[in-house]
């Protein structure tokens, strides 16, 4: 039986240690779901869902056993229509904790049968974010490293068309 695990998220945009994440998800699973979350209550998106999705099919395209995807609604709902066993979750810090734990919880109670796996990045990307990757994007800072070199690019070209850039890149 092959053993399928959902990655979830909003990649906005994709950093080095979400693949850091996949990378480790990747080994452990027969397939790996990178799902994008179409979520509307989330603070306004820099990418659209199908530009995120094309970014992380391009920065993913390495793996054989990783596929990207995008869902709504539930997430044990999504994992069960793609035959899913598990969950797979980034822990950076402490801080990350408490918040993931209460949504594992949650998702165990809606489904037993689909458990969640915290994985810890590198301990380089312990303190990565997407919103800390817009962040210095957006007051003209290097993303470089940070992120895909193709990511880099978007984002400059994202910032470069909102507004002008401030500081040395």
């Amino acid at each position: 039986m092959k053993r399928i695990a959902v990655y979830p998220g909003s990649f906005d945009p994709v950093t080095n240690g979400h693949l850091d994440i996949v990378g480790r998800g990747a080994s452990l699973f027969d397939e790996l779901v990178v799902a994008v979350l179409q979520n509307t209550d989330k603070q306004a998106a820099w990418f659209s869902v199908d530009e995120r999705q094309s970014m992380l099919k391009d920065v993913l395209s390495i793996y054989k056993n990783v596929r990207v995807d995008r869902f709504d609604g539930l997430l044990v709902d999504y994992v069960r229509s793609v035959g899913g066993c598990a969950i797979v979750r980034g822990l950076r810090a402490v801080s990350d904790f408490e918040y993931e734990f209460q949504m594992a919880l949650m998702n165990r109670h809606l489904c037993e049968d689909v458990e969640t796996l915290f994985l810890m990045p590198a301990e380089a990307y312990t303190y990565l974010s997407s919103r800390l990757v817009r962040e210095v994007a957006q007051l003209g800072g290097s993303v470089s490293g940070l992120v895909p070199p193709q990511v880099e690019e978007l984002l400059v070209e994202r910032v470069g068309r909102n507004q002008p850039r401030k500081g040395n890149r």
